[in-house]
């Protein structure tokens, strides 16, 4: 089968290539701009276009699928010609679900956690041996690719991505999965670009709840008071299984989850992963995974990339990593150093880059965000937000908006860096959390580890 992708260089339109040429299909592909890694690992299985830039002449008559990825436009000339040839043209959901119709599809949504989620069912079916396909949001140690696809596996994991699903297609990605399994980890409003108040955003997941087939199960945090409301009030024929965070406790800065047989040391740590993985242990019971094989292999799991990465240790001090941006992410990430490492220094860094964040409206939403952290810093850049074409957020807003008076902002990258490279880490036990979707305007995370 031929297929060509406008716009190869995506993080996930990247992976779903390489997984293609692995299955054996015919891959092309065009970008106009491709960054590491996604480069080198394009190129190294012979995909990576000879020149940037959109062709027209690329796409012929013979082309089975053209796969659009988000970063193209509407009006991208390889897609005007597709159109005008009469092609088979897919968003990315649309072509897994595609590819995964005969299988058994489990989706995993929600505004937080998906990806740890998702990652930790596949840590337990890669320890066990038990080959199924998948799509994830992050690179994991153990497998090669974020997306993994056979004729043979009876069972395919997906990340349930509620963000639109192609310049073309308006529905959120999830929509489109049509789950035999689904689950819900939580719903704290986000995208407020694509949904523009809290309860547009919240429909998004009842009609989730309602694309899950006939029989099916809705596995969903119970802990979560709006993911309950829309669960239990669901009337589709569905097999419903609440789960909440499990007993646990933390010593010496190790984590111990509370099973049958005992107190269990974890790698992870906080409430809201202790949440997940309850979540992922009523998952892969329900692909035939046993609790006492779930305990015996999530017990090995440290954590999806960027998720609560450890970057940095020494004897006093500690430095973690986190894609954490939302305001529901913020706070959970801030609350599990804090327990994890209550006698040392919390010094949490959040650096506003998303559209959400950098809204002067949504802004309110992070009040009490960093109240855990005993010294907060927010970094934004005036210059991302002439980029997104947002209204000036002021220093005062974002002052006003965390609610705390102590509130360390920098707009300057060198003077922010300035900062964290002048800390007195010798001198007292320092629990250092690093919080972006970003990279706070140019910062090398690597540099960081020589602080420690």
């Amino acid at each position: 089968m031929r297929t060509h992708f406008i716009a190869i260089g995506g993080a996930a339109m990247h992976n779903l290539a390489l997984a293609l040429h692995e299955k054996g299909y015919n891959v092309t592909g065009s970008d106009d701009a491709i960054f590491e890694p996604s480069r080198s690992r394009l190129e190294k299985k012979g995909l990576l276009p000879q020149e940037l830039g959109w062709y027209p002449e690329k796409i012929t008559a013979d082309i089975d699928a053209v796969i659009l990825g988000m970063h193209a436009k509407a009006d991208n000339p390889e897609l005007l010609k597709a159109q005008e040839l009469g092609l088979t043209i897919y968003s990315y959901p649309e072509f897994l679900y595609q590819q995964s119709k005969n299988k058994t599809r489990v989706v995993i949504g929600g505004s937080h956690g998906k990806t740890t989620i998702t990652s930790m069912i596949l840590h337990v079916m890669h320890y066990h041996g038990i080959e199924v396909d998948y799509m994830v949001g992050a690179q994991l140690e153990g497998f090669e690719t974020m997306v993994h696809l056979t004729e043979d596996n009876d069972f395919i994991v997906l990340e349930g991505d509620e963000y639109l699903s192609s310049p073309m297609d308006r529905r959120p990605k999830f929509h489109l999965y049509n789950p035999n399994i689904a689950l819900i980890s939580g719903i704290a409003w986000d995208h407020i670009n694509v949904f523009p108040t809290y309860e547009n955003y919240v429909e998004q997941f009842e009609i989730f709840i309602e694309k899950i087939t006939n029989g099916g199960i809705l596995v969903y945090n119970e802990d979560d008071a709006e993911v309950k409301r829309i669960a239990e009030a669901a009337t589709n024929p569905i097999r419903k299984l609440p789960y909440s965070t499990p007993e646990y406790s933390v010593e010496n800065g190790v984590t111990y989850l509370e099973t049958p047989e005992g107190a269990m040391p974890i790698e992870v740590f906080g409430a809201h992963n202790l949440n997940n993985l309850a979540g992922a242990k009523w998952i892969c019971q329900n692909m035939g995974v046993d609790e006492a094989d779930f305990y015996e292999a999530i017990a090995s799991f440290k954590g999806a990339s960027k998720r609560l990465e450890k970057i940095a240790e020494n004897g006093k001090n500690v430095a973690y990593k986190d894609f954490a941006h939302s305001p529901s992410k913020v706070a959970a990430t801030t609350k599990a150093v804090k327990e994890q490492y209550p006698e040392r220094k919390l010094i949490a860094c959040l650096e506003l880059h998303t559209y959400s964040s950098l809204n002067a409206e949504f802004l309110k939403e992070y009040e009490g965000a960093l109240d855990n952290a005993d010294v907060a810093v927010v970094f934004y850049s005036p210059e991302a937000v002439k980029i997104k074409q947002l209204e000036e957020v002021t220093y005062e807003q974002i002052a006003k908006a965390f609610n705390r008076e102590d509130l360390i902002i920098y707009t300057n990258p060198e003077a922010f860096k300035e900062y964290l490279f002048h800390l007195k880490y010798d001198t007292e036990g320092v629990a250092l959390l690093l919080m972006s979707s970003g990279n706070y305007g140019g910062l090398n995370f690597d540099d960081v580890k020589t602080l420690m």
